[in-house]
């Protein structure tokens, strides 16, 4: 058993991934990992960035986290693209974006979204967020509250796990945390090893990930010199008061969160990586305009386990936005 293993186990819950598949009394959901919606690009700053459209109307923009891309997505835009334009992006430096020389910091990574939003001129938008796009979203939406209409937001990057008070208070993920930021292990698991793709994206989804989907997330990182963002993400959460820009971004979206009218939709699974029972009780106590839906069984990557009830989820909501 690898290092990387263990230190995934430490991050899932030993028995998650098992007890999951094992416990189903319904079969799994069957999921496409084929589309044809079609890809575009834009340059943005000193790059560019691609993603993927289908429909017309309002504009509804997707952002995934890491290490997956718009792809991931897939499945979820149809549901929406009757009613609405669904636009679903690929972050600087992931997908089929560009890689420039940048650090990929939150902050980094936030400009080049902001940047992409303006690139497409698109004054009035509704966001869906997922993992550190979740994060983006909720910190566009403070920035920007004349533009953002609505939010909706799975396995978040978020408050109130982070800015997490110590190491400590992370519990048995808080070594999978150390290893990651220290300057030998964290790049040779992400960098040298590629477990992001290879172990732990596969380990967070309650289905098999086929042949397919596999080839499209690694399709970015195929050589070690690409897999900077993926080591930058997990380096950038906000665990006792470090890194401190990130740890101040991560805040101000905590003080937004308890004070924003804006209309809101959480989505959640079981058995989640993000404890959801806890998470959904803040959530429920903290934002006003919250309305919550539950897609049934899935881990982490929740649009590779649950797109069909995302999707119906999402286009439910949208409607009564519209009403």
């Amino acid at each position: 058993m690898t290092y990387a293993r263990i230190l995934l186990f430490a991050l899932l819950g030993v028995s998650t991934p098992f007890m999951a598949a094992s416990n189903v009394k319904l079969p799994l959901p069957v999921v496409d990992e084929t589309h044809n919606i079609e890809q575009h690009s834009i340059e943005v700053k000193d790059s560019w960035m691609t993603y993927l459209e289908q429909g017309e109307g309002k504009a509804v923009v997707f952002v995934h986290g890491n290490p997956t891309s718009s792809y991931s997505w897939r499945n979820v835009m149809p549901y929406i693209s009757d009613t609405h334009r669904a636009i679903a992006v690929d972050l600087i430096g992931m997908g089929d974006s560009g890689k420039p020389d940048i650090e990929y910091t939150f902050k980094e990574q936030y400009k080049y979204f902001s940047r992409f939003i303006k690139g497409l001129d698109l004054d009035e938008v509704i966001l869906v967020g997922h993992d550190w796009g979740a994060a983006i979203a909720w910190l566009y939406a403070k920035r920007n509250p004349g533009k953002v209409e609505a939010l909706a937001f799975m396995e978040g990057v978020l408050p109130p796990q982070f800015p997490a008070e110590s190491y400590e208070s992370l519990g048995p993920v808080a070594d999978f945390f150390r290893a990651l930021r220290d300057p030998v292990l964290g790049p040779m698991l992400v960098i040298e090893q590629n477990m992001w793709i290879e172990q732990a994206l596969p380990a967070s989804v309650n289905r098999t990930l086929g042949e397919h989907a596999m080839e499209a997330y690694r399709a970015p990182y195929l050589v070690p010199e690409s897999r900077k963002p993926l080591l930058a993400w997990p380096n950038q959460l906000p665990i006792a008061h470090e890194p401190a820009q990130a740890d101040r971004l991560m805040r101000g979206i905590k003080r937004f969160m308890r004070k924003t009218d804006m209309p809101t939709l959480y989505i959640y699974g079981s058995p989640s990586v993000e404890r959801s029972p806890q998470v959904l009780k803040w959530y429920v106590d903290n934002i006003d305009e919250l309305e919550t839906s539950y897609v049934g069984q899935g881990l982490h990557y929740l649009p590779e386990d649950q797109p069909d009830a995302i999707g119906r989820s999402l286009d439910d909501w949208l409607r009564r936005l519209d009403d």
